[in-house]
């Protein structure tokens, strides 16, 4: 049994799962989330009830927060009853959010005039991986604040990375990813739709180019997707978008020119604009075969 309890504040597709793991790890748990159906699968699992982002961190040592994007994150920190509110010097807050770079730094620097240490720890491998507590967790943040939390990261990931000890780095790092994501499922629709329209079959095209130098963990996971038509939600294009506008918005901020991101963004846009923002962000392959009128199955 760990020795410290450990707040967590989001329970969303990935949040509840790693909670889960948590749990399962021995560490007390204290959860709250607006959604009362996920704590109370939480509670049932073995977590406390939260009340408020307030309330879970004054019964912890350490609030971990999992939402979606940048203001979200600020609220539950900063707004009333909020996650800063029952902190004191010494305790740490871990947002493991997809979030810009910029609110990361914005947070690390207010949580430290109060004493409070902070990790921005993104995730990435979608809830199959959040499920099984392998996902890849890229840090960012002080060496110590690193080492003295690794063991709890190490519950919801299997290969966790302190990348920098700058605030944000970890951010920074997610969005690397994501704009690496969003580029390869684009191609490799890009490719499949062309192997159709020639006449070729696409499963064929994939087990004849995924050992070669084709081959990715993005194609080995959205192809059967993709080919079946799938596009239950694994991680939404909604969400995708809004890891796109962030890296898009940091590159003009730095002066980084990110052409094959900024077409992946149009690509999701038109999705969204179809009405399939709930969607799985492999449903990149819908567009490509709109646009070659074309279906994949």
């Amino acid at each position: 049994m760990a020795d410290y309890k450990v707040g967590i504040v989001g329970l969303g597709i990935m949040g509840k799962p790693m909670a889960k793991n948590v749990l399962k790890a021995g560490y007390g748990v204290v959860a709250f989330d607006f959604n009362q159906d996920a704590v109370d699968e939480l509670v049932a699992a073995g977590a406390e009830r939260g009340d408020s982002g307030k309330d879970v961190a004054e019964k912890t040592q350490v609030v971990v927060t999992m939402l979606p994007n940048s203001p979200n994150v600020e609220a539950a920190l900063f707004a009333d009853n909020g996650i800063v509110s029952g902190l004191t010097a010494g305790k740490a807050v871990i947002d493991m959010s997809s979030i810009a770079p910029k609110a990361s730094q914005s947070f690390a620097k207010r949580l430290g005039e109060l004493g409070v240490e902070f990790l921005d720890a993104p995730v990435s491998g979608g809830e199959p991986k959040a499920i099984d507590g392998s996902i890849a967790i890229m840090v960012g943040g002080p060496q110590a604040t690193f080492d003295k939390y690794k063991a709890l990261l190490e519950t919801m990931g299997g290969d966790v990375n302190l990348v920098d000890t700058v605030p944000g780095a970890g951010n920074i790092t997610k969005l690397a990813n994501q704009m690496i994501v969003a580029i390869n499922i684009a191609a490799i629709s890009e490719a499949y739709s062309l192997a159709k329209k020639a006449g070729v079959d696409p499963s064929s095209v994939y087990q004849a180019i995924r050992t070669g130098l084709a081959g990715s963990v993005v194609m080995d996971q959205k192809s059967n997707k993709i080919f079946s038509g799938d596009f239950k939600p694994g991680f939404r294009v909604e969400l995708h978008i809004k890891d796109l506008q962030n890296a898009l918005d940091t590159a003009h901020d730095i002066n980084v020119s990110t052409p094959f991101t900024a077409e992946a963004m149009e690509v999701l846009q038109s999705l969204k604009a179809h009405g399939h923002e709930k969607e799985d962000h492999s449903a990149i392959a819908e567009y490509y075969e709109n646009i070659n009128n074309l279906k994949l199955q």
